[in-house]
């Protein structure tokens, strides 16, 4: 899994960012590609009587979660079992949709090939005629290079092969015609939920070719729903004023069902009339908490409920408390709290080693003159509280002032600490050696109790601001790399017309595999190079039962 706390892992990660946000807004690949391919066509399977569509979004972090989640993808038939005991056959999709942010944690060649390509290879290297086909809808993930390397794999008029999948979308956007009035529309909402004029002159054009009566499966890379129910009041411009258009003028309220991923979990927002919006970011990445804002998104837009979570509330709640082991998920992170001690250290230089915890009050005067004196531990300190204060993660101002405050407060704190038990045990410890052994002993301890200290207090700070707060739900669960409680959605249009939705779990992926059938069968099918080896590992079965969504007119 990717060590999102990593320091590497940072530095590269935040440079991708700010360049893709620079680029992103001055350069937009969409309309470059829309001017090349001059059109975009619809792929149509409206002919068939039925037909099966596997969606997975958020994939491409750790092997064992990625390949747990296409290994069962790609199994031609899966039998599921529902909360109530009933046993629901499944068939692989003849269509396969990624629903954003395929690789983590930035887009290459190389990441795309590791984390993504070669997983559901390994589950499917080839297919038996009619091939399935393979479409994707990009996150802000996959825009961290401008989408060259996604449109690279899954774009252009030329079909590509992606393990036993082919792909045949020309844009980052498309449209599928599917059986009995249905269609699946994928968007490309870029870095800032923005739809370019390009994209929606495809969809009114799309719009265009529908009948009377015909629904809509809308997928997107970001649920909406849940950032205006979380944010607005903070922030009006949270609505996502693009898909809001797309929705209603566009499409002329057509759209019955809304799916989404990134946020990694699964989690079902019903509406009294039988449309759905679900998220459904559990294809491979870290696990996202589903307690955090629970009752903030307990009621959406337009009176859609949420009626289901994966996992529930409380195992979500209860994992955040993995976050008291924050040294051991997150090994490297001390590093920079190391150093960051190590420099605070070195710029007061109070002398506090004649104290013992008796002279607390003495030994916090000599800090305060100390710091009077030094310019530069001053800059460092204000350096520390200003850098926790936009860490922190809120829409109110208010919080963020508390929170910043606190958390930064709390390191110089344990700093101040830290540093006071390393010149004393270097006074005690040596006491007719040279100044500069002292200097030595400190730095030495001052670096080994701020890579523990340090690693352990952002730890307990994730979890007080996630359980206590509802805030940091990305990082306190990214710095656990869960591998488990992962999800995807099977969706079956049947030859009655009705959409099926299946969601579907994986409560712990296998952790050791072994060599599957290394040749084709008899239909030139060959699957699976890798089949489980961990009698630890659960089957998949289905979050809840199966949801039916009636056909229309």
């Amino acid at each position: 899994m990717v060590g999102w706390f990593d320091p590497g892992q940072l530095f590269v990660t935040g440079v991708r960012v700010v360049i893709s946000r620079l680029f992103g807004q001055n350069a937009d690949r969409r309309i470059l590609d829309a001017v090349v391919q001059q059109r975009g066509d619809v792929c149509d399977y409206s002919a068939a009587d039925e037909l099966w569509v596997d969606y997975v979004a958020d994939t491409g972090d750790g092997w064992n979660s990625t390949y747990g989640v296409a290994y069962h993808v790609a199994q031609p038939a899966l039998a599921l079992g529902d909360p109530a005991g009933a046993l629901h056959e499944t068939r692989r999709g003849e269509v396969l949709v990624f629903g954003g942010d395929e690789v983590y944690p930035t887009p290459s060649r190389d990441a795309y090939e590791q984390r993504l390509v070669a997983p559901y290879r390994t589950a499917l290297a080839a297919s038996a005629p009619p091939h399935p086909s393979v479409f994707a809808v990009p996150g802000n993930h996959d825009w961290y290079d401008s989408l060259v390397s996604f449109t690279r794999l899954f774009c252009g008029s030329r079909r590509r092969w992606f393990g036993g999948w082919q792909t045949r979308q020309t844009l980052s956007y498309f449209a599928i015609k599917l059986p009995h009035g249905w269609w699946l529309v994928g968007t490309d909402v870029q870095l800032d939920s923005d739809i370019d004029d390009p994209q929606l002159d495809y969809f009114r054009q799309v719009a265009a070719r529908m009948a009377k009566g015909d629904r809509v499966i809308l997928c997107t890379a970001e649920p909406h729903w849940i950032t205006e129910a979380r944010y607005a009041r903070f922030d009006p411009t949270a609505s996502q004023r693009n898909l809001e258009f797309l929705e209603h003028e566009v499409f002329k309220d057509r759209i019955e069902v809304f799916l989404s991923g990134d946020l990694h979990h699964y989690r079902r927002h019903a509406a009294p009339d039988g449309r759905q919006k679900i998220t459904a970011g559990g294809g491979g990445a870290f696990l996202v908490p589903t307690h955090h804002d629970e009752h903030e998104v307990a009621e959406v837009s337009d009176g859609f409920v949420c009626v289901a979570s994966f996992p529930h509330p409380e195992d979500s709640r209860r994992l955040a408390w993995r976050n008291l082991l924050f040294p051991y998920y997150n090994p490297k992170f001390g590093v920079i709290t190391a150093i960051l001690y190590l420099l605070l250290g070195w710029s007061v230089q109070a002398p506090v080693a004649q104290y013992d915890l008796s002279q607390v009050g003495a030994a916090v005067g000599a800090l305060r003159d100390a710091v009077l004196r030094s310019p530069v531990a001053v800059y460092w300190g204000l350096l520390v509280l200003f850098g926790f204060y936009y860490f922190t993660d809120t829409h109110s101002p208010r919080y963020r002032f508390w929170g910043g405050l606190s958390h930064g407060v709390a390191h110089l704190a344990a700093a101040f600490f830290v540093g006071w038990g390393s010149a004393f045990l270097a006074a005690h410890a040596m006491p007719h050696a040279p100044h500069w052994q002292h200097l030595l002993l400190t730095g030495a301890c001052l670096l080994a109790g701020g890579y523990v200290v340090g690693a352990e207090l952002m730890g307990v700070y994730l979890l007080v601001s996630l359980n206590g707060f509802g805030r940091h739900n990305t990082e306190a669960f990214s710095s656990l790399r869960c591998e488990d409680f992962k999800s995807w959605v099977r969706l079956h249009v049947t030859p009655e017309g009705a959409l099926r939705i299946y969601p579907i779990k994986l409560r712990r992926v296998a952790r050791r595999w072994r060599a599957g059938a290394p040749t084709a069968d008899a239909s030139g099918e060959r699957r699976a190079l890798l089949v489980p080896d961990d009698p630890r590992a659960t089957p998949p079965a289905l979050i809840e039962a199966p949801i039916t969504v009636a056909r229309r007119g």
